[in-house]
């Protein structure tokens, strides 16, 4: 006895446009909260300080301490040999930008000397703004 008649059985379908839709939000949610780091070559825990940031912003040259006392100038290792050498490499670093501004960012087990180091010789290649990078202490009063 056939009790389906002569009906055709169709196959089954799977529709994937709700799955890459879903795909697409977690991937736009990974994308807006993963944190992305400025010196991933050097282990730099800033010191802590609480300020406004700048609205318009030169040309800035990044040069990172670690505790060691190793350096990092827009990404590239520098391996301190003296002051001079230093200065060349931020003159190379800044080429023809007007003003630019070396921003510091040295890890908080710095030495003194290595900071002070990279402010001698901004000087000497001729670079007069200079800031510190720090980081939030989070309680705004």
């Amino acid at each position: 006895m056939n009790l389906r008649g002569a009906r055709m059985r169709d196959d089954p379908e799977i529709n994937f446009i709700p799955l890459i839709d879903v795909l697409l939000v977690i991937l736009i949610f990974l994308m807006v909260t993963t944190t992305y780091q400025r010196y991933a070559e050097l282990q730099i825990t800033l010191p802590e300080a609480d300020a406004d940031a700048s609205k318009d912003r030169p040309r800035e040259i990044n040069v990172g301490i670690d505790a060691q006392g190793r350096y990092v100038i827009d990404k590239t290792v520098f391996t301190w040999t003296n002051a001079g050498a230093l200065a060349e490499e931020l003159k190379r670093v800044a080429g023809t930008a007007k003003d630019p501004v070396i921003v510091i960012s040295a890890d908080a087990s710095a030495t003194h000397q290595s900071v002070v180091n990279v402010m001698e010789a901004a000087r000497q290649a001729g670079l007069v703004h200079i800031t510190f990078a720090t980081q939030s202490t989070g309680a705004r009063k």
